[in-house]
């Protein structure tokens, strides 16, 4: 099958590249509030990488796995999808070229969105999460040797709640949240690592950060926590208890949410483009939600979202030991 290779858009300011905008779930980010991320070398000092991450809330790291290894991983991945609807025909499963003659809600993927119409490629999405050579990816010696020295853990534990998300050109992305609202079952210090399995273009529904926004997201975490108090153990660390939206989400618009907490200074949404290698590490409370996959190439956006503990907190939220199913209630 040929092999298709299309190049990241350029540099160039965004206003001449997106002039209707960045489009996320529930709108589109008008350019005035989008600025790029900052990336990061993995050889930098590793104190300047952390001071970034303490004033950031997010880590954006070029090339921390290697390419080719990523590039296996994404092809491993949609090789599976080989008989179904998914993938163009006479595409290479390497790159991951969406079936433009097919409906984007028939090829969900997990994230709020629900699981794909057809149930072959239900089940494959399902049982991509145990697939030997996915869980082998996503302890990556690379990946983990950086975590460890980044985060001076002498041992780490990535949760087996791992997950893997494809967006298809046009489909619904991961709304807006921060990461802690799913993991309320444990108080100790996580780090996420949200790894893009393949080249994500500024458009193809990569992950934007809100600029800024720990402090945000831990005044919202302690309001939603201050509003539980009466509730059940069990309702306090849900995600989806009665002070959540739908999916655990925490607003159906990127602009409105960004103009309704001005009160925490000018919060822009952050984007890049995303190279196979690259890696984003972030604070639990950091905001974050997906673009909108507007990809030109129709080049499908595969990424999976890891987190990982020093071992020896006895904080781990240990519901998220287990490997994801569609009805874990998490």
């Amino acid at each position: 099958m040929a092999s298709v290779a299309t190049p990241l858009p350029s540099q160039l300011p965004l206003s001449q590249s997106f002039p209707d905008g960045l489009g996320q779930n529930g709108g589109r980010v008008d350019l005035a509030n989008v600025n790029r991320l900052r990336p990061s070398s993995k050889s930098l000092p590793l104190e300047e990488l952390r001071q970034r991450l303490r004033e950031d809330g997010y880590l954006f790291v070029k090339g921390v796995i290697p390419r080719e290894d990523v590039l296996d991983a994404r092809e491993n991945y949609f090789k599976a999808y080989a008989d179904t609807s998914l993938l163009a025909p006479n595409t290479s499963p390497r790159d991951g070229i969406f079936n433009p003659s097919t409906q984007a809600d028939l090829h969900k993927g997990i994230g709020g969105q629900g699981l794909p119409a057809d149930p072959t490629e239900a089940k494959i999405l399902v049982d991509a999460h145990t697939d030997p050579k996915y869980r082998a990816f996503i302890e990556h010696p690379a990946l983990t040797q950086f975590i460890r020295d980044l985060m001076s853990w002498e041992e780490h534990v990535v949760l087996g709640r791992a997950m893997l998300r494809h967006n298809v050109p046009f489909g619904d992305g991961t709304g807006i949240h921060y990461d802690k609202l799913f993991l309320r079952g444990g108080s100790g210090f996580f780090l996420t690592a949200w790894v893009p399995i393949g080249d994500i273009s500024i458009n193809g529904g990569g992950l934007c950060y809100l600029a800024n926004s720990v402090p945000l997201g831990e005044a919202i975490e302690q309001d939603f926590t201050n509003r539980a108090a009466v509730m059940t153990p069990e309702d306090r660390i849900s995600a989806f208890n009665v002070n959540m939206m739908a999916g655990g989400m925490l607003s159906p618009s990127p602009q409105d949410f960004a103009s309704a907490h001005s009160e925490f200074g000018t919060h822009k949404w952050l984007v890049t483009d995303y190279e196979a290698g690259d890696v984003v590490f972030h604070n639990p409370y950091s905001v974050h939600a997906s673009g909108r996959n507007e990809d030109t190439s129709g080049r499908i956006r595969l990424s999976t979202d890891l987190r990982f503990y020093d071992k020896s907190d006895e904080g781990i939220d240990k519901r998220w030991f287990k490997i994801w199913t569609p009805d874990d209630g998490l």
